[in-house]
């Protein structure tokens, strides 16, 4: 009984403090990220996580949807070519962000829609 009180006691306290670094590593990046393609043919791409995650309010599931809570860059899985089912990089953003703009556009929001207004030189 001592034995379980204890070790529930022990995970409780482990979890109080280890929470608040846990939170802090999932935050998003304050500074807007450039998604360059090696070998592409368009300009990079400025992506804010701050007008997407917080003034948006996406979730970052949306993008990050292999492991939300440890997101790693969208090319650490999504390669210049398709690899079986996981499809390439280029067909990840595009389908991602393409879809996700339309839909928000079809609401009467004005999200980027053509190329060049995301990929700006």
């Amino acid at each position: 009984m001592k034995t379980a009180l204890l070790a529930g006691l022990s995970f409780c306290l482990l979890f109080v403090f280890c929470a608040p670094f846990a939170a802090k590593a999932a935050e998003p990046p304050k500074q807007p990220v450039t998604i360059k393609l090696e070998g592409g043919k368009m300009a990079p791409v400025i992506f804010s996580h701050a007008i997407h995650v917080e003034k948006q309010k996406i979730d970052c599931v949306k993008c990050h949807h292999k492991d939300p809570q440890n997101p790693v860059a969208c090319t650490t899985c999504h390669e210049k070519e398709a690899k079986g089912k996981t499809p390439s990089a280029r067909e990840a953003f595009h389908t991602r962000c393409q879809t996700c703009h339309k839909e928000m556009a079809a609401k009467g929001l004005h999200p980027p829609t053509k190329c060049m207004e995301c990929h700006k030189r």
